[in-house]
């Protein structure tokens, strides 16, 4: 679906008076909230034809009606739970990363985190947009079955926590440098972020019903390997960096079923990914094409953003506003990619 000339070699500088290229970072668990992106839904023609595609093709694989769900200011399920993130966040990121390619903008790399891994995946042509769905579903029927559970984020580096880890609670995220995601079943987490809060480490319980990227759901998950082995998959036509193996998206990679099936059980290496990006690309403009404003902010922490070789735009608001708060906060997003010389088609209203 995305084409672009970037080939592996060395970074390149930016040159005042040219655009730099543009890398795609799309969020997932824990950046989703209540109308997350409604505002453009109706207005923006192109966002607006993504997501109908995307929902249509989720209700024709069978899952419960979402766009209502989606759209409702009290939906009936939290926003939090597996049935609704996950698909959800995919939807939108799918969406808004298809805004972006319909500006006229080729990135030169993607980074998806978590399941915006999947949504990358599909933009770059990696699985087709019914197939992508469908592995979405099953990844959320299967994980709907796990033992609650939850996820913390900590203000620590990973060897720091290490003494506290107990039970089945597990390093889930990597996403800075002194910023890791602990995740495992209720009761150990809650136990493990008293005994943090005790060590004066600060601590915020993240938006999700269920310990992903814990082996708390390896049970859940088995069995995706052998129904992913019937999705068609190509390689990627865009660089992706993956959040699990925090390199360029390997052909072997994308066409191993195990890869993808247990993407919900592994680490995700944000930071690390980011990093490799970086280094290898060069100058960039990182994009976040997902709700809030997360990844842009831990992207802000890199030497490359801060020494102003990089720089980070967002396309939505870092808080859920009105929806007259996602039309400014694109608009805004846009006229910064015209500055930077980037030839940005706007929709009518926005």
């Amino acid at each position: 679906m995305l084409s672009t000339a970037g080939s592996p070699g060395s970074p390149q500088r930016h040159r005042p008076g040219t655009p730099r290229p543009v890398a795609v970072l799309l969020p997932g668990q824990g950046s989703q909230h209540v109308r997350m992106a409604a505002g453009l839904y109706r207005v923006d023609p192109v966002f607006t034809a993504a997501m109908d595609e995307v929902l249509d093709a989720m209700a024709a694989e069978g899952a419960p009606e979402l766009r209502a769900e989606w759209l409702a200011e009290r939906p009936t399920v939290s926003i939090d739970h597996v049935s609704r993130a996950q698909p959800l966040l995919y939807a939108v990121d799918y969406a808004l990363g298809t805004l972006v390619l319909g500006w006229g903008v080729r990135p030169v790399a993607l980074l998806g985190h978590s399941v915006g891994e999947v949504a990358a995946a599909t933009l770059t042509g990696v699985f087709g947009l019914r197939d992508a769905v469908a592995l979405v579903l099953d990844r959320v029927r299967r994980l709907a079955t796990a033992p609650p559970g939850g996820m913390l984020a900590v203000a620590a580096t990973p060897e720091q926590l290490r003494p506290f880890l107990t039970g089945d609670v597990v390093v889930g995220v990597v996403n800075a440098p002194r910023q890791t995601v602990l995740a495992g079943p209720t009761a150990p987490l809650a136990a493990v972020a008293e005994s943090l809060r005790d060590s004066n480490f600060t601590c915020r319980r993240v938006p999700a019903e269920s310990a992903f990227h814990s082996p708390a759901l390896a049970e859940a998950a088995a069995g995706a390997e052998e129904f992913i082995a019937s999705v068609a998959v190509a390689e990627p036509d865009t660089t992706v960096y993956s959040g699990y193996t925090a390199a360029r998206l390997r052909r072997e990679d994308a066409a191993n079923p195990r890869f993808w099936a247990r993407q919900p059980v592994e680490a995700v290496l944000f930071w690390p990914a980011l990093d490799a990006l970086l280094a290898a690309e060069g100058d960039v403009l990182l994009l976040e094409a997902g709700p809030g404003q997360g990844l842009a902010t831990l992207a802000r922490r890199h030497p490359a953003v801060r020494t102003g070789g990089s720089s980070v735009l967002a396309l939505l608001p870092a808080q859920p506003g009105p929806p007259a708060a996602d039309r400014r906060s694109v608009r805004a997003a846009a006229l910064a990619l015209r500055a930077e010389g980037h030839a940005v088609d706007l929709a009518e209203g926005l």
